[in-house]
């Protein structure tokens, strides 16, 4: 359990007291009108407690671990035909809050996955906390941390929708991409806060800066295109006839690989940029290579294997894993050596 830290209440200056011009030795005019601090019971937690570096790190990497596993299981209740199992929403049917017998594996599938939204919701939690609650407070981290909840929520919501619409495919795509935005938010937060332990990043140069934002807009394309075809393809999510993205599988199968090849080579020219020094961002794209030929390789397999569940289920790991590693690649590549600094609640920045 990370460690949490008992401070004395501060109530801080009293809103009468007067200001001191530290420059004359006089007492500054007092002006009222300017806002005083929000009192939020956050910040009446944050007067007492502390959470260490620690509790922040292991939360954002709960939260980033819980995002990927959302991302299998909806693979699994896609592939397992479980996306109706339970065909209402936010209750599992009208008479039901949860799953019952007469609905069978589906039904325990549907209901599973929507329950693990709730671990990721209290990762989430967490992770919100442990940022407020640091000392100093990182203004910063704690957006971040705020932005997941927000992509949480978006992802209940598509999520419903999703069900009601019964599995309109348009609605699954843009739910992944949801789940990925999700994930982008966790990224940053986990890689934010690692960041501020770690060595001062070495600058890499303007053309490799450069190639790191286009890999991470290839692959953003990859994604993307690898929700169409699977929107195009046979795993509706459903035993029953689920309307399909009127594409030839084939042709935007076809599509979808020459864009995972354009992304390799934006890859190779990468790594080829970067000096020796730079070993951060070299480990960075060469994690990423080997991630995405591993990718390709389970992509191609389930292509000529008629889309095998558990390859696909797979296959999906492999898109989040290869999005992460876009994602850290594009922030491990920086123009200049300046190392995240500590953007205090009042907006003062200081060394991290």
């Amino acid at each position: 359990m990370p460690h949490m830290s008992h401070t004395p209440l501060n109530p801080g200056p009293s809103r009468q007291s007067p200001a001191v011009d530290e420059r004359k030795g006089a007492e500054a005019p007092v002006r009222p009108w300017l806002p005083m601090p929000r009192v939020t019971p956050f910040t009446l937690l944050a007067d007492r407690f502390t959470v260490g570096r620690r509790g922040l790190y292991w939360a954002t990497t709960a939260a980033m671990l819980m995002s990927v596993v959302l991302i299998v299981t909806g693979g699994v209740v896609r592939v397992t035909g479980s996306g109706l199992g339970c065909p209402e929403w936010p209750s599992c049917t009208d008479d039901s809050l949860t799953t019952t017998a007469e609905m069978g594996l589906h039904g325990i599938i549907e209901f599973g996955n929507r329950m693990l939204t709730w671990v990721l919701s209290a990762a989430v939690g967490w992770a919100i906390i442990a940022s407020r609650l640091q000392k100093p407070h990182d203004l910063i981290t704690t957006r971040l941390a705020w932005s997941q909840f927000w992509m949480v929520m978006l992802n209940a919501v598509i999520g419903g929708i999703t069900v009601l619409t019964g599995l309109n495919p348009y609605i699954v795509a843009g739910h992944f991409l949801a789940a990925t935005a999700l994930l982008t938010t966790t990224v940053f937060t986990w890689h934010r806060v690692r960041a501020m332990d770690a060595p001062t990043p070495v600058a890499v140069g303007e053309r490799s800066h450069l190639l790191g934002r286009a890999l991470l807009a290839a692959s953003a394309v990859v994604v993307v295109l690898g929700t169409i075809t699977t929107g195009a393809g046979p795993h509706a999510g459903d035993s029953s006839d689920v309307h399909r993205i009127p594409i030839a599988w084939e042709m935007i199968t076809w599509i979808h690989g020459i864009a995972a090849a354009a992304t390799l080579v934006v890859a190779v020219l990468l790594m080829r940029s970067l000096a020796p020094e730079a070993r951060t961002a070299r480990l960075r794209v060469a994690t990423f290579l080997g991630v995405l030929l591993l990718q390709g390789c389970i992509g191609i397999f389930q292509s000529l294997t008629h889309l095998p569940e558990l390859v696909v289920v797979l296959h999906l790991m492999g898109a989040a894993l290869v999005w992460i590693g876009a994602v850290r690649v594009a922030l491990d590549t920086p123009r200049s050596s300046a190392k995240p600094g500590m953007a205090h609640a009042e907006g003062t920045p200081v060394a991290g």
